[in-house]
C-alpha cells in the first residue's frame, strides 16, 4: 500500500523559464496560483539566479512575504526588507586563481553582498561581447573599477561571466580541474540575454543549500515542499525536494532528476505543478 503523500508546505519557485514565461513576463495563471498556495498557508518561496533587486519586482508582483533564496542560494534575504538572512561567501583564496581563468573569455562580473551596489567590473569593453550587452543595460547597478585584482573589501559572494557557451565550457572545465571540491560551479543558459553564464560561488552555496537553510529556519521537512525549475542550477533542490518538478522546457538534467515534467513556461506550467501538487 502506497502511504499517502503528506501535505505541501513550502513552494520553492525557481523565476526565470519557471514563473516567468519566453519574454520574462509572469503569467496570470501562475500568480493566481501562488495567491491560492498562499491563502492556504503555503510558504511560496522564490529560489532563483537573479539579484535581489533584479528579483524584487517579481516577488512583489506576488505579494510574497519572509525569505527569498537569490543569486543561486548564495544569498538569502528578507523578501520586503531586502534585509541579507545567510551568506555563503566565496572562500578569499579562490578569488585570484578564478579571476585568471576568467580573463580566457573576458573581464568577469564580481558579485557582492552590500547594499550599496551589487557588483563590479571593469571597463566594457574588455568584456566578452555578450556580458557588454548585459552591462550597458544594468551597469547602473554596479561600480565600475580600473582593475578587478584588486579584491573589493566587502563580502564577495559569486564570480561570473557572460559568452559563447562553448568558451565558456573551455573555461569550465579548467575550473573544474583546478578547484575541485574547493567551489561550485554552474554553466546556465543565459535566458535574457545572448549565450551563457558560468558562475562560480562557494563549495556550500546552492540553491538547495538556500533552500534547506529557509527550512530550517521555518522547521519545515524538505519532504513538505514542493520545489519546480528548468535549469542545472535547479537540480539538486528538484531533487532533494519532497516534489521535485521540471518544466517541459527544462535542461536534461532537471528532468532526469525530477519526479514530474509539466508543461513548459509559456502554457502556465508552473501554476499546472502548483495546483496539482500543492492546492
Amino acid at each position: 500500500m502506497v502511504p499517502p503523500r503528506m501535505p505541501i508546505r513550502l513552494i520553492a519557485l525557481d523565476l526565470d523559464g519557471t514563473a516567468l514565461d519566453s519574454h520574462a513576463a509572469l503569467r496570470p495563471a501562475v500568480a493566481q496560483a501562488v495567491a491560492r498556495a498562499g491563502e492556504r498557508g503555503i510558504r511560496v518561496v522564490p529560489c532563483t539566479g537573479r539579484r535581489y533587486r533584479t528579483a524584487l519586482p517579481v516577488i512583489e508582483a506576488l505579494a510574497l512575504e519572509g525569505p527569498v533564496v537569490v543569486q543561486n542560494g548564495v544569498v538569502v534575504r528578507d523578501a520586503r526588507s531586502g534585509e541579507t538572512l545567510e551568506r555563503r561567501a566565496l572562500p578569499h583564496p579562490l578569488y585570484d586563481e578564478v579571476l585568471r581563468a576568467y580573463r580566457d573569455v573576458g573581464s568577469p562580473l564580481v558579485y557582492v553582498d552590500d547594499p550599496r551596489t551589487d557588483f563590479f567590473f571593469e571597463p566594457v569593453e574588455r568584456a566578452h561581447v555578450f556580458q557588454g550587452e548585459y552591462l550597458r543595460d544594468h551597469g547602473a547597478a554596479g561600480t565600475q573599477v580600473a582593475d578587478l585584482a584588486l579584491r573589493p573589501e566587502v563580502p564577495v559572494v559569486m564570480m561570473s561571466c557572460m559568452a559563447d557557451g562553448e568558451a565558456l565550457a573551455l573555461v569550465h572545465a579548467k575550473l573544474r580541474e583546478q578547484l575541485g571540491a574547493r567551489a561550485r560551479t554552474h554553466q546556465i543558459r543565459n535566458k535574457n540575454y545572448r549565450g551563457d553564464i558560468l558562475e562560480v560561488v562557494s563549495p556550500e552555496a546552492g540553491k538547495w543549500s538556500g533552500l534547506r537553510w529557509v527550512c530550517e529556519r521555518l522547521g519545515i521537512d524538505p519532504a513538505d515542499v514542493l520545489a519546480i525549475g528548468d535549469d542545472a542550477n535547479d537540480a539538486e533542490m528538484i531533487e532533494h525536494a519532497g516534489i521535485g518538478v521540471a518544466m517541459a522546457n527544462a535542461v536534461e538534467a532537471a528532468k532526469r532528476v525530477a519526479d514530474h515534467v509539466v508543461p513548459d513556461n509559456d502554457a502556465d506550467g508552473a501554476a499546472v505543478a502548483i495546483e496539482r501538487f500543492a492546492l
